[in-house]
């Protein structure tokens, strides 16, 4: 559940919190740890502990555990490494360049923050200068020197930023674009776009009173006939002096800019415009903080929910702006653009009320790919500006396209449809030109996992990359010789970075290791910056040149923290017996595991949040507290068990969807082989076994308790959806469609709708501030059981707390409720 999980913070809470001890490449590591895991799982005994955890310092301000370094980038000259850190309940952060080859990490201060190199930016196409907006600013690097020009100086800031063909720069600010001559320093307005009706100018008399008003007063007719001079001497002399800025635009007053994108050569601009009526919310949209700061209760704003967030697509417009012509973008072009792509639910659900449902095709609600973690435009232009080539997604979630656009006819062409019967997924939808030809490059799901394609305009696309594991984050070389990327090749949950030859297809293995990682290549492609955690080490950087050894970069992990013998979970295959093939998740052991004692263990299964979102792999968890927490429920005695659960990222397209119109139904089934795993290989007693998670996690604590009762004798459900119809509608939607549509299937997921299921003990706790699953979902849950009449359920709430808790005391207090229920029900 991505979207639970950005707004949540966890999935920047994937913690980079870092380990001490220098390593290097081992070309056997990956091998021999991918042979074992081939193996039957055989459990490892745990460490054992000399000192007790406590839920004290676990759920304690996590600066103990040391700062980590957030947000790292290269430096332009690829010789270091700048990234910020903060501490928890710190409001600012602090800034620092690494040295790649030797020296310490500095500290920017505060009047050297304008000097340094700015992740994000732009080249020019001869790759000599940078263009980059700071603090809202434009300035431009020449690279060869290093100087830096700051461009403007203003309070309203530069929206976006691109080198044109001509080496000038062009900016924009709203819907205003602007161009500095580099030869001059001229800023010439290329476009002045006003979402309004254009003015009708001097206007003759059209009613039989203004028609006699200026007839009978020479005084009124005199000024009639100056102001038609005017304007004609005003219009005339726009075409022929050159220092007059171009024509205002005026598109309509009906409609807001989404998105602009300008063309290399300054020529075109392509506009996304929105229904100006659409809001991400109504006034009724609002979220009570009963400790507002003046005393009294604050209505904040907050979302849509998706019942009724009526999302109503984006038009595409082609501005020329040599010949001032404004062209309509029609779909026509892009396949299926019209088909009934769920007539098959419709009649479902009609059939359900007693009503039948007629197919008929009508064009679809169409939007820019909206991808929940690419930082690229949706509108991709070559290099001269020739071509442009744009990512369409329905708002129905059922097919991406990719389609060129004619700049002469304003047609779309499909270049490449992806089409999904449930949903395409918000992730793996990177594209882009190869430089100077007419071949694009792009990731898709279309086989089952994501992997690069390549295809040149008019011809079949080539897989680059092939194979039962998904393909993520990638990067054209500086020389676009190659294309690197991140993939799960050796073990779903375990990544390294490769590239792949773009001519002859040759695959390269660039890191070996045992975890999980995120990569960066450096500007001159010489070397990757490596974001990389184990299981009991958080994520640490790391330098590995191409072809060279890997080198750690940075070591801020508390000696408190690197010293303590965490043990390490076992990642194991869970064989599922619902068809679902293996299901991994990650295992602890008690303390003095022994599996063949009389008396069985107990045990508890925690649930991830997010749906969308891998946790049982190789890497340090972003859910660090919970793995402090099962390190802590091992030495009292319990087997723990993280669960990737149908659904899950990380397993490919069918994993992903198998959810799909049935939420917390197959994933109950995955919980349920999890605990005869549990009995069958960790001696658990299934009767003495309990569950909890938050956000998505807490509604599939609320599934499995309402629909099979005797799996769990006990479940915590934090922050919880229990009813879908009252989340988002861009995470909603592309599971389960819209209310209006597809009632079955929101009847059937939402745990309101089971809660007569409940017989085993249950605690729900919620965030009254919680902007992402509103508190409102519980009271409405917990009224619901009054009015059933169970008694088996306690709530607590937390005042002053959003989805992710920020007090350590809320985090306490929440942790020690749930310790308290499973030494109460399941000892």
């Amino acid at each position: 559940m991505t979207s639970l999980l950005r707004n949540s913070g966890l999935s920047v809470l994937a913690i980079a919190i870092l380990s001490g001890c220098a390593v290097t490449d081992s070309n056997n590591q990956t091998d021999s740890l991918a042979n074992n895991l081939a193996a039957s799982p055989v459990l490892a005994t745990p460490p054992k502990v000399n000192e007790q955890l406590t839920l004290k310092q676990i759920m304690a301000n996590p600066d103990w555990m040391g700062l980590q370094a957030k947000g790292a980038y290269w430096s332009d000259d690829s010789q270091s490494v700048y990234f910020a850190r903060q501490a928890h309940n710190s409001a600012t952060r602090d800034y620092y360049k690494q040295p790649v080859l030797q020296g310490a990490a500095s500290k920017l201060t505060l009047d050297q923050l304008h000097l340094a190199d700015q992740k994000r930016g732009v080249l020019s196409h001869d790759s000599k200068r940078k263009a980059y907006i700071y603090q809202g600013n434009l300035f431009v690097k020449e690279l060869a020197t290093g100087k830096v020009s700051q461009l403007t100086r203003q309070n309203d800031a530069i929206d976006g930023v691109r080198f044109l063909s001509s080496g000038d720069i062009a900016f924009w600010q709203g819907e205003d674009i602007f161009r500095i001559h580099q030869d001059s320093g001229m800023i010439e307005q290329l476009a002045n776009i006003k979402m309004a009706k254009k003015p009708e100018g001097v206007k003759d008399p059209d009613s039989y009173i203004a028609k006699q008003q200026h007839r009978l007063i020479k005084y009124v007719a005199l000024q009639q006939d100056k102001a038609k001079q005017q304007q004609a001497y005003k219009q005339q002399l726009e075409k022929v002096d050159p220092t007059i800025a171009s024509k205002t635009w005026y598109l309509g007053d009906s409609e807001v800019v989404s998105d602009l994108s300008l063309s290399p050569n300054g020529r075109y601009i392509v506009l996304s415009l929105i229904n100006k009526d659409y809001s991400w919310r109504a006034e009724h949209d609002i979220m009570p903080n009963y400790l507002g700061q003046q005393g009294y209760v604050d209505a904040v704003p907050a979302r849509a929910r998706v019942a009724e967030d009526k999302a109503p697509g984006e038009r595409l417009v082609l501005l020329d702006l040599k010949t001032h012509k404004k062209t309509d973008i029609t779909i026509e072009g892009l396949t299926g653009f019209d088909e009934d792509v769920l007539a098959t639910v419709k009649q479902e659900n009609a059939k359900a009320i007693g009503e039948k449902y007629k197919s008929e095709t009508t064009p679809r609600k169409l939007q820019l790919m909206q991808d929940w973690g690419w930082s690229q435009s949706a509108i991709q232009w070559q290099t001269d500006g020739s071509e442009v080539a744009i990512m369409l997604e329905a708002v129905d979630n059922k097919d991406r396209w990719i389609a060129t656009l004619n700049l002469d006819k304003g047609t779309l062409n499909t270049e490449h449809r992806l089409h999904d019967s449930a949903w395409v997924n918000y992730n793996f939808n990177q594209f882009g030109w190869l430089p100077n030809s007419e071949s694009l490059y792009y990731l898709s799901e279309e086989t089952g996992y994501s992997h690069i394609y390549l295809k040149q305009q008019g011809e079949e696309a080539e897989p680059l990359t092939q194979g039962q594991f998904v393909v993520s984050d990638i990067t054209l070389g500086p020389k676009a010789e190659f294309i690197y990327y991140k993939a799960n090749k050796s073990h779903p949950g375990i990544d390294n970075v490769y590239r792949v030859n773009i001519t002859t297809g040759k695959d390269e293995q660039l890191t070996q290791w045992d975890g999980q990682l995120d990569y960066e290549l450096s500007p001159d492609g010489s070397y990757l910056l490596l974001n990389a955690s184990r299981r009991t080490e958080p994520a640490e950087l790391f330098i590995k040149p191409i072809g060279g050894q890997r080198k750690q970069l940075t070591h801020y992990t508390s000696e408190e923290f690197q010293n303590y013998p965490w043990q390490a979970p076992e990642v194991v295959a869970v064989p599922s017996t619902h068809g679902a093939g293996e299901v991994y998740a990650r295992v602890f052991l008690p303390q003095g595991y022994d599996k063949n004692r009389a008396e069985k263990y107990p045990a508890v299964i925690f649930n991830h949040g997010a749906g969308y979102l891998q946790n049982a792999h190789y890497g340090f968890s972003g859910y660090f507290r919970e793995f402090m927490f099962h390190n802590l429920l091992t030495q009292q005695g319990y087997v723990v068990m993280d669960m990737d659960y149908r659904g899950s990222k990380g397993y490919g397209r069918d994993w992903r969807t198998a959810v799909y119109r049935n939420m917390g139904h197959p994933e109950v089934e995955d919980l349920k082989d999890g605990v005869s795993w549990m009995a069958a290989n960790a001696n658990v007693d299934t009767d003495k076994v309990g569950t909890y998670g938050g956000s998505y996690g807490g509604f599939l604590t609320f599934m499995a308790l309402f629909t099979e009762p005797e799996l769990f004798q006990a479940g915590a459900a934090l922050r919880p959806v229990t009813d879908w119809a009252h989340y988002n509608a861009p995470y909603t939607s592309n599971i389960l469609n819209t209310p209006d549509v597809d009632a079955i299937a929101y009847e059937r997921s939402s745990p309101i709708e089971h809660a007569q299921g409940l017989e085993k003990p249950l605690l729900i706790m919620s965030g009254v501030l919680d902007d992402n699953v509103f508190f409102q979902d519980s009271v409405r849950l917990v009224q619901r059981l009054i009015e059933l009449e169970k008694p088996m359920f306690e709530t607590a709430i937390y005042p002053v707390e959003p989805h992710g808790f920020k007090q350590p005391s809320s985090w306490l207090d929440e942790y020690r409720r749930i310790y308290k229920l499973f030494e109460q029900e399941l000892k």
